[in-house]
């Protein structure tokens, strides 16, 4: 079926979002691969081309433009290349909105700017050694020493870790409120104690930085403080929506792409003298996918358009992150299984594609919990 989604306007920023990728991704992304980071110049070049903060208000140099759209093609025509290893999403989808939604006119006049033009990239700290998606797990602690916060702990798996000038910290701020007790900090570049440890090896997203990183009694002024102290928990949940469609939104891109690349190869590739997708079982395959991203892609095109009209629930969020990560896995290892032992080879794009989904599932919140979100949801 025909997608109904997008406006002119949106083809035209595609079409500017594409030339920007053959020319200053495509390249150089197999180098970014083996060097398991992206060259920063590639952030620059985006914040020039206004592919970074499309709905940061036009008074900070931003689109000013709120709408969800602008970010989901930029994301399509990322996976469309394969270049898994890009944290724009990361950047434009998850930090952006703590960033507009939370900060005072000071930090928004501090921040946004160079959030736009590429020159600080940022990250959000959750995840720490002993603790992932349980939030009352975490450790890293912040306590108050007159206007200032001493920062101490540690956090893992964080995308943009290497590379990033602002991270947004959770931290425990009250050890006696539970959940309630957490308030966000960023954390700058070259703040003393701050330290950052390994790029974590990866078995896929070989491009994108993910690190570990370590607080030493890092003094945090005030200033710094993003929302309302203690009121990391609701700001978290208020923003976990539009990260996960951000997720389904990947998701989909990817399957539909290889798919398409996996048909052609039935198409054209033969065996026992009959081209692959003849065979009924492989038929049978090639057609249940089809069915099931077309209908991952119509569910998605709802959310998108519920969530521009701020009608987009946890609820929502959790069903579109579950399911299309889920296809997406299930589409990937059914591919590789089609192009035989060629999908087995890295330089064929649907074994890279393989690797790379397979963390869809897992952050974001893994599948158990977003099914735990919905049953919650249903009064059971």
């Amino acid at each position: 079926m025909k997608s109904t989604l997008y406006e002119p306007e949106h083809e035209v920023f595609r079409a500017s979002v594409r030339a920007f990728m053959d020319r200053h991704v495509k390249p150089f992304h197999g180098e970014w691969e083996k060097a398991g980071i992206v060259d920063r110049s590639v952030w620059l070049e985006a914040g020039k081309q206004g592919l970074l903060g499309m709905d940061v208000p036009a008074q900070y140099g931003g689109g000013g433009v709120k709408d969800f759209r602008y970010n989901a093609v930029v994301t399509e025509e990322i996976i469309s290349c394969g270049a898994s290893g890009i944290g724009f999403g990361l950047h434009n989808d998850v930090v952006a909105p703590y960033l507009i939604d939370l900060t005072t006119e000071e930090q928004k006049q501090r921040w946004l700017p160079p959030f736009v033009t590429g020159e600080m990239i940022t990250a959000i700290a959750m995840s720490e050694p002993g603790a992932g998606s349980d939030l009352q797990g975490l450790t890293t602690s912040a306590r108050q020493d007159g206007t200032d916060f001493i920062l101490n702990g540690s956090k893992t798996f964080v995308t943009n870790g290497i590379n990033s000038d602002l991270v947004l910290v959770v931290a425990r701020t009250d050890p006696e409120a539970g959940a309630r007790g957490f308030s966000l900090l960023g954390v700058e570049r070259g703040m003393k104690g701050f330290e950052r440890g390994r790029n974590l090896e990866k078995m896929g997203l070989k491009a994108q930085d993910t690190a570990e990183l370590f607080f030493d009694d890092v003094r945090v002024p005030a200033a710094n403080l993003v929302g309302e102290l203690n009121g990391g928990f609701i700001h978290l949940m208020n923003a976990l929506p539009q990260e996960r469609l951000s997720i389904a939104v990947v998701a989909v891109a990817a399957s539909r792409k290889i798919f398409d690349i996996t048909l052609e190869y039935c198409k054209e590739r033969t065996a026992f003298g009959r081209k692959v997708g003849s065979f009924q079982h492989n038929r049978f395959v090639l057609a249940e996918m089809a069915t099931e991203i077309e209908i991952a892609e119509t569910y998605l095109e709802k959310a998108v358009r519920e969530h521009n009209a701020g009608r987009f629930t946890v609820q929502d969020a959790a069903m579109a992150k579950w399911w299309t990560t889920e296809l997406q896995k299930r589409v990937m290892d059914q591919c590789v299984q089609l192009h035989g032992g060629y999908g087995y080879m890295l330089e064929y794009p649907v074994a890279k594609a393989f690797l790379d989904s397979r963390v869809q599932t897992i952050y974001g919140g893994t599948t158990e919990i977003m099914k735990e979100i919905i049953g919650r949801s249903l009064g059971v």
